[in-house]
């Protein structure tokens, strides 16, 4: 019994390590820089069928006597680019040497090109063919462009270049990762003419720059100088208008004070109008009181009595008028019973009261002048004379009339006709 546990126990042992060294043979770890290629059994890849699989950054059994392993270094590979001669856009041959890093794929489907072109060859075989890949592109990218485009900006250059050649290793199955330019030189000398010929551009384009650094800085210097003109103009602005915003208030102040002296001086007017008013109301009150005592009372007074007088007056009047009519009544009575002898009665009646005011009795008697007549001798000559004084004194004490000056006068100018001539 112990005898065959031993033997069971030996020969689990010896399977184990069977199986440990049949797993060692068939298991296969890739690195993290390679991937391992598992040929011999077909999958599908997207719509076509391969026969092999990618194992990569892991591990995976091969199938024995059916599928082969292979490593591809995923590794970068360093490719030294010189062309010479290459003829570039206007027939300028130029030398270019730059460096290229190149690599195989680490994802499909490029991976899938690498492994087709590639496999089993050495990283000697691969390196020349990526070199004469980019030699060619870059003889192609020289041809489009002009030295001078070239060699001032070399940075476009090679990303012309590394647009241009990425497409054709990417068919090929290799990943472009860098690509510089390092040099690029010519043997006519054409681009040492350029640089002279940039040269002396630049030493232009410093003086030009400097000419306009001196006019910029001269300008630049007058516009500060008006700046801070302007800033004293302003500031002087400035404090005109704030001592003219001071006056203003100055003013206003002065308005408000003044108005209100003003309304206080209106206010005190008004005051001593209205007292003045109610002083002259009091006064018109007692003018008009004296005045009714003075003055209306007494003509109210005055104005009764005459009313009392002028009805009495009045009163007299009217029994004088009826008596009058009464007794002319009774003299009308008495004219009409007398018959004709009445009317003469009565004229004499009314004409004997003015006997005295026709005959002057009543008037005293001036006596302006006297005119002696002469005495008559009893002729006619002498009654002439006497009528002719008489009417000419009655005429002048009628009408005014002297008619003795008025023959003198009409004497005077015949008598001073009539004198002698000398």
């Amino acid at each position: 019994m112990i005898g065959l546990v031993a033997v069971l126990v030996v020969t689990a042992v010896a399977v184990l390590f069977a199986l440990s060294l049949i797993v060692q043979r068939l298991l296969h770890v890739s690195a993290p820089n390679e991937a391992l290629i598992f040929s011999g059994r077909v999958r599908q890849v997207g719509r076509r069928e391969v026969g092999y699989r990618v194992v990569r950054g892991g591990r995976a059994l091969r199938t024995p006597l059916f599928e082969v392993v292979d490593s591809v270094n995923l590794t970068n590979i360093a490719i030294d680019i010189e062309v010479k001669g290459a003829y570039s856009k206007g027939g300028i041959p130029l030398n270019v040497h730059g460096v290229a890093n190149i690599k195989l794929p680490g994802e499909e489907p490029l991976l899938n090109n690498a492994i087709e072109r590639f496999l089993g060859r050495s990283r000697i075989e691969i390196m020349r063919l990526a070199k004469e890949t980019l030699e060619g592109n870059l003889r192609g990218v020289l041809a489009q462009l002009t030295p001078e485009e070239v060699n001032q900006d070399k940075a476009r250059f090679a990303q012309i270049l590394l647009e241009e050649a990425e497409h054709d290793l990417n068919r090929m199955g290799l990943v472009l990762d860098t690509l510089k330019i390092q040099n690029i030189t010519d043997d006519v000398g054409y681009l040492n003419s350029i640089g002279r010929i940039q040269g002396a551009t630049v030493r232009m384009e410093a003086a030009v720059a400097e000419a306009k650094a001196k006019a910029d800085a001269a300008s630049q210097q007058a516009l500060n100088w008006a700046a801070s003109e302007v800033a004293k103009v302003d500031a002087d602005l400035a404090i005109a208008q704030q001592e003219t915003q001071k006056r203003i208030v100055d003013a206003q102040t002065r308005r408000a004070a003044m108005i209100a002296e003003a309304e206080g001086e209106v206010a005190a007017q008004v005051a001593q109008a209205k007292a003045e008013i109610e002083r002259q109301k009091a006064r018109a009150l007692q003018v008009k009181r004296q005045l009714d005592a003075d003055v209306v009372q007494p003509a109210e007074a005055d104005r009764r009595a005459r009313e009392e007088a002028a009805r009495g007056q009045a009163a007299q009047l009217i029994e004088r008028g009826k008596a009058e009519a009464e007794a002319l009544r009774r003299v009308v009575q008495a004219f009409g019973a007398a018959g004709e002898g009445a009317r003469e009665v009565l004229v004499l009646q009314q004409v004997i009261p003015l006997l005295s005011e026709i005959s002057g009795a009543r008037r005293p008697l001036k006596v302006n002048y006297v005119s002696v007549l002469p005495a008559s001798n009893g002729g006619a000559g002498d009654d002439f004379a006497k009528a002719t004084i008489r009417a000419a004194e009655q005429i002048k004490a009628a009408t005014g009339v002297d008619l003795a000056a008025v023959a003198r006068r009409m004497q005077a100018p015949a008598v001073a006709g009539s004198k002698p001539k000398a």
